[in-house]
């Protein structure tokens, strides 16, 4: 079956699980009553995954989160443009109503109104702590504040965003810091697999060499690269096929793999330290990929993400697809309606202030907001691996 992101709605599958997960596994079992989310974001990531019927790459971690999840076929983000895009994701409103219309970077300088209550600030003020690890790219930070923050305004964004031992150690960090009767909230903003050839053309077009242990590219100890054959990958429906353009493919397919590795090092860490049993865990990504009708397009390839929401109050739903319409300006009411918080009255701009988007939680709690899915004997049955005891082997 051809790789056409228009028919994936019409796609279904559930996924094989990669390996067994006993309960303290590492011997630290903080668990406790309280709720936390893990929100994990791709910088330009897109459907290049077995889990959006793309048979080559290799992506291990996103296939397990799969197997703990709700996979949605039809998400999409609120502009296709990093920015304002997560300041939707971090807002819960989309661009033109939070004032962040363009690129936060030094260059274009975008910030979101001074007065938006973002979802790290209201947090914040219901003691739920706050840490945001690798790409961050909101702002001004009076809005955007985290109580633990290590990110491109701190140190190199190459380092923080790919370096994905370094993020871990950081995400270590910060969890460390976390006492038993708190919860917390956790942003990992992965800058791969954005595009890096213009800033940083040494280690590649999607800085696929950086920390592969070569010389003079640097030795990232968690990550094993995985290459492929520029013949062999599948170039996307909307893409151009010429040799260019299969090299391109291949090299980020390689660093989606550095990407993957990653979300795998950070649902290790949540089973390190007692979580993984009370913390919701959303991944998705800012835009589309960077080739022709994607990135800062509003084509399908432009606007539509992946998106996987695991709660581990939906068990029964654990790897299960919907079809349903959401949008990333859901992450804020879903987070919300996690902790039992409400949204904040007040007014920006003179208006009041209303988020738009709705709580996903219903979706994966209860049992009427499904298709049902034909299984396949590749994969194991929603029910298996709803009953099946899991491990994510350490690297």
């Amino acid at each position: 079956m051809p790789y056409n992101m228009v028919t994936l709605s019409a796609r279904c599958f559930v996924f094989a699980v990669l390996f067994n997960f006993p309960t303290g596994a590492f011997g630290n079992d903080r668990k406790s009553n309280r709720r936390n989310v893990l929100v994990l974001i791709g910088d330009d990531a897109g459907f290049e995954s077995p889990l959006y019927n793309n048979s080559i790459i290799q992506t291990p971690g996103l296939n397990y989160l799969a197997g703990r999840s709700v996979l949605f076929d039809n998400a999409f983000t609120s502009v296709s443009s990093c920015s304002p895009s997560r300041s939707a994701i971090l807002s819960g409103l989309p661009q033109h109503q939070n004032g962040m219309y363009g690129l936060h970077n030094s260059v274009h300088h975008f910030n979101s109104f001074t007065d938006l209550r973002s979802l790290p600030l209201i947090l914040q003020k219901a003691g739920i702590k706050t840490g945001i690890v690798g790409k961050k790219n909101v702002g001004p930070e009076a809005v955007y504040p985290f109580d633990f923050e290590v990110t491109e305004e701190q140190m190199s964004i190459t380092k923080i965003g790919r370096n994905i031992t370094l993020m871990k150690d950081k995400a270590s960090e910060f969890l460390s810091y976390i006492k038993s009767d708190q919860q917390f909230f956790l942003y990992i903003g992965f800058h791969d697999p954005h595009r890096c050839g213009s800033t940083k053309p040494q280690y590649g077009e999607f800085c696929e060499k950086f920390g592969n242990g070569e010389p003079g590219m640097g030795l990232i100890p968690d990550w094993k690269p995985v290459h492929y054959n520029p013949e062999e990958i599948l170039v996307p429906y909307h893409v151009q096929d010429t040799p260019k353009a299969r090299s391109d493919i291949a090299a980020q397919y390689t660093t989606i793999g550095r990407m993957d590795q990653g979300i795998k090092l950070m649902l290790q860490l949540l089973e390190k330290y007692g979580y993984l049993d009370n913390t919701l865990v959303i991944f998705t990504s800012d835009n589309g990929i960077p080739f022709p009708s994607g990135r800062t397009n509003l084509y399908s390839a432009g606007i539509s993400e992946p998106f996987l929401l695991s709660s581990p109050e939906g068990k029964a739903k654990w790897g299960q697809r919907n079809k349903e319409l959401v949008s990333l300006v859901d992450i804020v009411p879903t987070v919300l309606d996690w902790y039992g918080l409400d949204y904040p009255d007040y007014k920006l701009q003179g208006h009041k202030v209303q988020l738009t988007g709705q709580s996903l939680l219903p979706l994966v709690h209860k049992d009427n907001s499904f298709d049902s899915v034909p299984t396949n004997s590749d994969y194991t049955t929603s029910d298996q691996v709803g009953k099946r005891t899991f491990q994510l082997k350490p690297a």
